[in-house]
């Protein structure tokens, strides 16, 4: 599985971005791929932003609930990270992961994408 993301970019806080990420050569169907989104700020432990199942149940990580929403579009092999409200505190590169079997909140995806950066003003 091949993972690009893109939407990256700086903004002010209080703003919003949204976050792509295209997937492209995978063995399965990529609707049955649980797909994640992390970040990892400079200095930082790589942290789980939140995920989405095959089924499209989402779960979030505390810091962005209510603030972030994660979405897939299986026709478009498409996954997103809409973010708003943002904080200094989100800045970060964002990735985005996928794998058929592990769906969980640790960074434990086989498959990950290059990142795109983030970066939040005061």
């Amino acid at each position: 599985v091949q993972l690009v993301e893109s939407g990256g970019g700086s903004v002010q806080g209080g703003g919003s971005l949204r976050l792509s990420c295209a997937a492209s050569v995978f063995r399965y169907t990529y609707s049955s791929y649980c797909l994640g989104w992390f970040r990892q700020a400079p200095g930082k432990k790589r942290e789980v932003v939140g995920n989405i199942d095959d089924d499209g149940r989402t779960r979030y990580a505390e810091p962005v609930k209510g603030r972030f929403i994660i979405s897939r579009d299986n026709a478009k092999n498409t996954l997103y990270l809409q973010m708003n409200s943002l904080k200094p505190a989100d800045a970060a590169m964002y990735y985005c992961a996928a794998d058929i079997t592990y769906c969980g909140l640790a960074a434990e995806y086989t498959y990950w994408g290059q990142g795109t950066q983030v970066t939040v003003s005061q």
